[in-house]
């Protein structure tokens, strides 16, 4: 495509440079640049692109476009294109829309927003639209899955991944002739304008908690975020049970159909709904609410719920000699509550091992502290993802919390340790909850990221721990 074509319906000043010349990609990230491609100098959370602009020359750009008229032209040879624009990451997704020919407009995307259960829910609705007979892919935390098949994980772990990835990514999935795209959408995503040029049928808001009130400079502004999808979706899902869901959606100029736990739009006819605990039931009754907003009808979704099966790291069980181990990404004060509860449930003994993030939400610590010690009956505190951080510093955190419960609570800082100590410790009929990682496949510490499973974790120490019983 000509530059021209590109920018001819974008308000754009030309600095220097000319408009007629091709263009084959573009990009945020002067790693991924290639020969002939639009590189975008935006300011971000942690750099700024500017700092990058010659390494992006080096590598083929034959484009710079930015949001800033501040840019230092004598640093840039005069055969370079050199565009300044109103908004760097509207551009972004408009360009990449763009250059992949507008695949959202030849799908029905479904897009998941809220701090807990947007992955349960979108493989939900996944599950449910195969049975009906449909080509789904469903994007997001846990990777990209096409017909329920794993195709790829997503880099850096991202919930919704930077438009510049997401536009070709759809124009494969048309290609693999999909016609219906589940997508996480993250409060940062949505503020970043990753979806701005995505065409979403149907917008489903869960619930809004504490987690990530720092990285949005509060909680109005965490909010704001996910008001953003009312804006971007035809039409909207919203959970009734949480309060401020329920507010938000009243303050939207569209009605949006709701659902909570008792009923589905208004629907209140019997779910067999067979996965554990009442969060998940409520996240089937918003992949029900998916299906009624396409137009499916109450009875046919009801024959479809019975098969509905988490996603890996959700609850996801293994069992030995009576004890049984859930895996669990819950990692938000809100989202280990539920399932904890949904443990106790069984009226077992909840042994409860996990840790909090370093370099990110500090308020949630002591929170998450304060509910594992409340609904466990024993809780070892060890390490997530630290980052930069000092990992006792953020067992500190978390131990505030925890002051006036009298729940035993044991500090292993190695993980690996922890699950093992926890497994190895557990009686017939135990439970043991390791939360926070679930589908993780890595440990971030300093400046190292090392692989790690939980899941894995936990069938290795039931190995180590028949290895020292048929010792002793």
């Amino acid at each position: 495509m000509l530059l021209s074509e590109l920018i001819k319906e974008w308000p754009c000043t030309v600095l220097q440079g000319s408009i007629r010349q091709a263009i084959n990609g573009v990009t945020e990230s002067s790693t991924r640049v290639r020969k002939g491609y639009v590189f975008v100098a935006r300011k971000g959370r942690v750099q700024d692109g500017m700092q990058f602009i010659e390494e992006a020359l080096e590598k083929g750009a034959n484009t710079i476009v930015t949001d800033r008229t501040s840019i230092d032209l004598s640093r840039i040879p005069k055969e370079i294109t050199v565009l300044v624009i109103p908004d760097s990451s509207l551009f972004i997704s408009y360009a990449s829309a763009k250059l992949s020919s507008n695949p959202g407009e030849e799908l029905t995307i479904i897009a998941v927003t809220g701090t807990n259960g947007k992955t349960t829910v979108s493989h939900f609705i996944g599950q449910m639209l195969r049975a009906a007979g449909l080509r789904v892919a469903v994007i997001g935390t846990t990777g990209i899955y096409i017909n329920g098949k794993f195709i790829a994980s997503i880099e850096d772990s991202m919930t919704t991944m930077p438009a510049e990835k997401l536009h070709p990514l759809l124009r494969d999935c048309v290609d693999r002739h999909v016609t219906h795209v589940i997508l996480e959408a993250s409060s940062l995503g949505l503020c970043a304008n990753r979806l701005a040029h995505c065409p979403i049928a149907i917008g489903i808001l869960l619930n809004v908690g504490i987690d990530h009130y720092e990285e949005h400079g509060g909680k109005q502004q965490y909010i704001n975020a996910k008001k953003q999808l009312f804006l971007l979706a035809e039409k909207m899902i919203v959970n009734e049970d949480d309060l401020l869901c329920y507010e938000i959606g009243k303050e939207m100029d569209v009605s949006p159909m709701y659902f909570g736990n008792d009923h589905v739009n208004g629907e209140q006819g019997k779910l067999a709904i067979h996965v554990p605990g009442n969060h998940n039931n409520l996240n089937a009754r918003a992949a029900c609410c998916a299906l009624m907003a396409l137009g499916y009808p109450f009875y046919e979704i009801q024959q479809h719920v019975s098969a509905l099966h988490l996603p890996t790291g959700r609850m996801e069980k293994y069992s030995q000699y009576g004890i049984d181990v859930y895996v669990d990404y819950a990692h938000t004060p809100d989202a280990l509550q539920v399932v904890l509860e949904a443990l106790r449930e069984e009226g077992k003994n909840v042994c409860t091992v996990f840790g909090c993030g370093g370099d990110r939400d500090h308020e949630k610590r002591p929170q998450m502290g304060a509910v594992a010690a409340h609904y466990s009956t024993h809780v070892i505190l060890t390490s997530d993802n630290p980052r930069s951080e000092e990992p006792a510093q953020i067992i500190l955190d978390i131990l505030s919390g925890t002051s006036g419960f009298p729940t035993p609570i044991d500090v292993l800082i190695n993980r690996k340790y922890a699950i093992q100590y926890a497994i190895r410790k557990a009686q017939y009929g135990d439970i043991i909850l390791v939360a926070g990682k679930g589908h993780e496949q890595t440990q971030h510490i300093g400046e190292n990221i090392l692989p790690f499973c939980d899941m894995e974790e936990v069938k290795q120490a039931f190995i180590y721990r028949n290895l020292h019983d048929e010792k002793s």
